[in-house]
């Protein structure tokens, strides 16, 4: 009887895929690894150290209360102008690219993740992606939601945008 293997202990829950990490670790690049929750959405700039990795900047949703925002922390909305605040932040630092780690998440064309990401493009950092799955300009300004929300998307967006 030969021996029996036992996995990493993330690969048998599913948590990480390690082939995939170390293709991402071979670029050399940082990474921008983004997870959805429920009721909100993070982002971190993550760069791999041989003691660890070490997490440059991070925004969470949640965070748009201080620039403002009063609506859900989930949307697409939310999670294109935290992209957008983690982008502003990844410049401050002198980092001009870095490379997508979405991890074992589901997703689909157009979804927040892909908000989020473009968030995060537009504030000047080259991220490989493909244009075609990112949401459309309606959905990230929250024109499906309601006008309230639009309006004061704007003014989150001009807050964000005007910061150093």
């Amino acid at each position: 009887m030969g021996k029996k293997i036992i996995q990493h202990r993330r690969r048998r829950l599913k948590k990480t895929d390690y082939n995939l990490r170390l293709a991402l670790l071979k670029s050399g690049k940082n990474r921008l690894v983004i997870r959805k929750f429920n009721n909100s959405i993070m982002g971190q700039l993550i760069k791999y150290e041989k003691n660890g990795d070490k997490t440059i900047a991070s925004v969470k949703s949640t965070e748009l209360k201080s620039l403002g925002w009063k609506n859900h922390y989930g949307n697409i909305p939310s999670a294109y102008l935290s992209g957008l605040f983690l982008g502003k932040k990844i410049k401050e630092k002198k980092i001009k690219e870095a490379v997508l780690d979405l991890g074992l998440q589901k997703n689909t064309k157009g979804c927040r993740l892909y908000a989020f990401l473009k968030g995060v493009v537009d504030a000047g950092i080259n991220i490989p992606h493909s244009p075609d799955i990112l949401p459309s300009e309606d959905r990230i300004k929250g024109n499906h939601i309601n006008e309230k929300v639009s309006k004061e998307f704007e003014q989150v967006r001009e807050k964000i945008l005007k910061m150093k």
